[in-house]
């Protein structure tokens, strides 16, 4: 019986070993890339993709052993006070992985990691939930899964559901 166990236990561990993930690197973040975008650019340290009509650039630094993928939303010169307490409400709680930044005088929807510990369906959700964000910038702010909870954004997502109620009880 003891055996038996220890062979289960053996087995169970080689074919998890089997199923591990080799560390994430530049030519292996390349590979993923490009199998999402097969027109897709290496440009310095990095690649350029297309993602749901999105330019993602997404910059390797082997050195700090970083990932960082982002889009370009737009100038942050014209971004009000109330913009910017939105971006940071949602970065709590609605933005999951991704994040709003501002570098440079950007306005930016960003999804940063340890490269090496990366994990290929890791990148993936990351590169969906950064171009969610950029995409539902001034609207839902949402990184296109569930909410993590206990922020503003669920209220505030739910005013303007009670709102569009209250303006179609008129009709």
């Amino acid at each position: 019986m003891i055996r038996y166990a220890l062979a289960l236990i053996l087995l169970a561990g080689s074919t998890l070993a089997q199923e591990a993930e080799p560390p994430m690197d530049y030519k292996r973040l390349g590979e993923i890339i490009f199998a999402l975008d097969p027109d897709a650019q290496p440009v310095g340290p990095g690649f350029e993709l297309l993602v749901s009509d999105q330019t993602v650039l997404v910059i390797t630094d082997v050195t700090a052993d970083r990932m960082r993928a982002m889009v370009s939303i737009g100038s942050a010169a014209d971004l009000s006070t109330a913009d910017l307490q939105r971006m940071m409400q949602a970065n709590f709680d609605s933005t999951l992985d991704a994040r709003y930044a501002i570098a440079n005088g950007i306005l930016w929807a960003v999804y940063i990691h340890p490269l090496s510990a990366l994990k290929k369906e890791q990148f993936i959700s990351g590169l969906a939930q950064t171009v969610n964000i950029s995409k539902t910038y001034g609207t839902l702010y949402s990184g296109g899964a569930a909410e993590f909870g206990g922020g503003d954004s669920l209220d505030l997502q739910r005013a303007l559901i009670e709102e569009l109620l209250k303006k179609g009880e008129e009709i």
